[in-house]
């Protein structure tokens, strides 16, 4: 039996960081309900349901109305259509999480409360209740009332600052992380308060609210980066791949592409001297500690780059790994996807879908040994639980009908 698998959570949130979290709960086995606006002709459901292309195939490559965005964070989860800006609406959502454990929201700050769906009217309803709301500045502060995106998040929250290209060189200038990153990361900070908040209920009985934002969690996770800046009082900058704190430690041309070599210590930046048939350098006062390789750091990569260039990427990795040498290729997707560690760690899954005949997912990365990840649906159509899941709060077909015909569901 999966671990959370005792547990409802009601998703009211869409896009990323709020699915995020509602996916990973429902990974561990929490049934999750998904209340989605009703609509059709791409008007309804999750925003993300309709940023295409690209789109779902079948299996004789027809595009679906299912964009790829979407199926990255909804599997495990039952799709409900509610238009909760009605009464009849509301009082559906309400029902259904006076039953849940767990909310999960990402409105504006105060967004829900004019529909009583806010923290303090569910929670006087289902006292055990814990309410999760995903915003981009928080609950309070002078900037509570903006929106939050990702992109601006990762601008204001200091990422593009230390992503890019160094200035003075080609194509130099802040850089946004290829991926929704913030949006993640606030994901699994949601994630990890709930379960924090469940083993607080595990002991006193009593539910709360979390408030999580997408800048604090931008700003916590600059890591090594903030401290970097916290303890010299000096704002890192800009180094393209290359490691503030660790030399050798980014990319190198090869003789027919590129390779990251990621040596952590001395030990193995003197194997690699030797493979690179200089030996020399790791006995150089320059270059034979990672501090004096740090601060001369511009004379000891240009004659990196001119030894990592005569020989090929394969030819590099098999040597430098034979020697415990930390490397390895710079892979597109389909080399991600094609690699022999990833394919037998199963990290693509396939699941049935009932537009596609399948789905494809990227598979989540825990490993369980008692409660393993469960995969029981894809991502579900637009609406595809809502008479069912009406059906168990007591509503018979009369009332799913006239529900539908008001344009409640």
């Amino acid at each position: 039996m999966a671990a959370l698998s005792h547990l409802t959570v009601l998703d009211l949130s869409r896009v990323l960081a709020g699915p995020w979290a509602s996916q990973m709960l429902a990974d561990l086995g929490a049934e999750v309900i998904k209340i989605e606006r009703p609509g059709k002709d791409g008007k309804g459901g999750d925003d993300t349901r309709h940023w295409g292309p690209p789109w779902l195939k079948d299996d004789q490559g027809r595009e679906t109305s299912e964009a790829a965005y979407y199926l990255c964070a909804n599997r495990n989860k039952r799709s409900v259509t509610v238009d909760f800006t009605r009464a009849e609406g509301q009082a559906i959502v309400r029902r259904l999480a006076a039953g849940a454990d767990i909310v999960i929201e990402n409105f504006k700050v105060g967004g829900l409360a004019s529909y009583g769906l806010d923290y303090a009217s569910l929670s006087a309803l289902n006292p055990r209740l814990i309410y999760c709301s995903i915003t981009g500045f928080g609950q309070d502060g002078p900037y509570a009332a903006r929106a939050g995106y990702d992109f601006l998040i990762q601008g204001m929250g200091g990422l593009m600052s230390v992503t890019g290209r160094a200035d003075g060189e080609s194509g130099a200038g802040p850089q946004k992380v290829g991926v929704a990153l913030t949006d993640i990361l606030t994901g699994l900070h949601a994630a990890v308060g709930i379960l924090a908040a469940l083993a607080h209920r595990e002991r006193t009985g009593e539910g709360q609210h979390i408030d999580v934002a997408l800048l604090d969690v931008q700003v916590a996770c600059l890591a090594n980066q903030a401290l970097n800046y916290l303890a010299s009082g000096t704002p890192p900058r800009r180094m393209g791949n290359a490691h503030p704190n660790i030399v050798p430690y980014q990319d190198f041309p090869t003789a027919d592409g590129d390779m990251i070599l990621a040596v952590g210590n001395d030990a193995q930046f003197a194997r690699f001297c030797a493979i690179a048939g200089h030996p020399e350098w790791a006995v150089d006062a320059r270059f034979a500690t990672n501090a004096a390789r740090v601060n001369h750091r511009a004379e000891l990569i240009p004659l990196l780059r001119q030894a990592t260039v005569m020989k090929t990427t394969a030819a590099w990795i098999e040597a430098l790994e034979a020697a415990a040498v930390p490397c390895g290729p710079i892979n597109d997707l389909a080399g991600v996807f094609a690699d022999p560690q990833v394919r037998h760690r199963g990290m693509r899954i396939d699941l049935p879908h009932p537009l596609a005949g399948s789905a494809p997912q990227v598979a989540n990365p825990l490993r369980l040994s008692a409660t393993p990840v469960e995969y029981r649906n894809a991502p579900p159509l637009l609406g595809q639980d809502t008479e069912a899941v009406l059906r168990e709060l007591g509503h018979d077909d009369a009332a799913i009908a006239a529900l539908r015909a008001a344009g409640v569901i």
